[in-house]
């Protein structure tokens, strides 16, 4: 059976959250349709300072922010962002990437998985050379707008399972794999790996890093 590494990837590989970072591309962008995004967007953001909303439900109302907005337009600004931001300072984590090429340059299977979506991600993943991608993925209609609803969304526990599909479709195994994640979401993704590293400062994730005599790798390099 092969080896893989699993990176969770905002506050991870890069630094800051792909998704929110995105959507402020997306909205400056004068070709993005007048569609009350801005709006779902500002009463999206009040609901999730108030704490109230559970993860997976944030998560969704966020994709819903692009109900009516052609998916090719989405698929275009997510390159036009990525070479933008690749190109900004501090954007990717250096030491968490090294970790990755290290593991392709071993031979291991590089899977990405996050919760932010193919526009984004897919270009991230070309560059750093990942053999698999597993995020959420929104829905496309007949038309080619993006419907607003998601196939799921891969986050917390759904993380988990998204890689036991993954290793048992390319035969991973992964008690020998390792996993890379920042925040206590992560732990489904750590837990089901027999290597996982902790990144970054995240005190709860922290704690269970310590019990659990796991590895640790600082977040951005000094």
């Amino acid at each position: 059976m092969r080896v893989a590494a699993f990176f969770d990837i905002d506050e991870t590989l890069i630094t800051g959250k792909s998704m929110f970072d995105f959507l402020r591309f997306h909205l400056a962008d004068d070709r993005s349709p007048r569609l009350g995004q801005a709006e779902r967007f500002a009463a999206f953001e009040q609901a999730a300072a108030g704490g109230g909303l559970p993860r997976a439900e944030a998560n969704r109302e966020y994709y819903r922010i692009y109900r009516g907005v052609p998916a090719d337009l989405v698929d275009l600004q997510g390159r036009e962002w990525f070479e933008q931001r690749r190109r900004t300072p501090g954007f990717i984590n250096p030491r968490v990437v090294g970790a990755l090429v290290r593991h392709r340059l071993a031979g291991h299977r590089v899977v990405l998985v996050s919760g932010s979506f193919p526009a984004c991600l897919r270009p991230l993943a070309d560059a750093l050379g990942a053999h698999h991608l597993l995020c959420t993925r929104p829905e496309v209609g007949a038309d080619g707008l993006l419907t607003g609803a998601v196939d799921r969304s891969v986050i917390g526990a759904v993380k988990a399972v998204a890689m036991r599909e993954v290793a048992e479709r390319f035969d991973l195994s992964l008690p020998l794999s390792f996993g890379y994640g920042d925040h206590v979401s992560d732990l489904p993704l750590l837990r089901e790996v027999g290597h996982p590293v902790v990144v970054g400062a995240d005190p709860e994730l922290g704690r269970h890093a310590e019990s659990n005599r796991w590895l640790r790798l600082a977040g951005v390099a000094a």
